[in-house]
């Protein structure tokens, strides 16, 4: 199963992508999960691991695969950039960082000032997933960026199914609307996951969200978390609402949702 997670930025995309992880980790799963975010520096650190290297330094570095690119206009979806496919097993152990039965990848970061735009990163990304062959066991979730231009990218169009991470704000309510609309286009399913919520702002979600029907769980204001993502520590909590995500998404696996 693929699986990619959005939303807006601060939102919480990170924290449910490493509670999620350690979940399937607990089910035996093999477990990868997929950094596509330039920006964000601290899944690692959720997970509990180092930073793992770019792996677009194995593809030879973003100069490298931007001069891939850039040949093979004016269509550069013609180029192949990660040519063979992959088990989660043969991916190069030296760009994977472990910890608890989880293994992560980071696509690529921005490190330096003006150091150019991040679309090799996108490029990368989308066949990196498209070219990952999984066992019937086997959960690759991946931590977009924020926003949607990873739809744009085509990141989420291999995916099985879509996560759409949703804070009690107005901007998280309007972007819903638009990746429902997107995921529905590219056929995927999506569920939306009510993050930092209480009563009062899960009631008022519930009433506007674009399909409520599609709230695979709500994750309430959790100090613990909070703490973690402060502190820079791993989330190796059990949460009884990523609990329930699990089962709600094993079931469409199943075919049952």
């Amino acid at each position: 199963m693929k699986i990619t997670i959005c939303g807006k930025g601060g939102s919480g995309k990170s924290s449910v992508a490493a509670l999620l992880a350690r979940e399937y980790a607990r089910r035996n799963r093999a477990v990868l999960v997929v950094d596509t975010d330039e920006s964000n520096l601290g899944l690692h650190r959720l997970l509990g691991t180092d930073a793992p290297p770019d792996l677009m330094d194995y593809f030879g570095g973003k100069r490298a695969v931007t001069e891939k690119i850039m040949a093979a206009m004016p269509d550069p979806s013609s180029v192949d950039l990660v040519g063979e496919t992959w088990t989660i097993d043969a991916i190069p152990g030296d760009y994977v960082a472990r910890e608890n039965g989880v293994r992560l990848v980071a696509i690529g970061k921005i490190h330096d000032a003006g150091e150019g735009c991040a679309c090799p990163m996108g490029m990368l990304a989308r066949q990196f997933l498209d070219h990952l062959d999984l066992g019937d066991d086997d959960v690759v979730i991946a931590d977009t960026e924020a926003g949607i231009e990873h739809f744009g990218r085509g990141v989420d169009q291999g995916a099985d199914v879509v996560l759409m991470v949703v804070d009690p704000s107005f901007e998280s309510l309007r972007l819903a609307e638009k990746v429902g609309d997107m995921a529905a286009r590219i056929g995927v399913p999506l569920y939306y996951i009510l993050n930092r919520v209480d009563l009062f702002s899960a009631a008022r979600l519930r009433r506007s969200m674009p399909e409520s029907s599609r709230i695979a769980c709500e994750i309430p204001q959790d100090p613990a978390i909070l703490a973690a993502g402060l502190d820079g520590r791993a989330l190796e909590q059990s949460h009884p609402g990523i609990v329930t995500l699990a089962d709600t998404l094993d079931a469409t696996r199943r075919g049952g949702a």
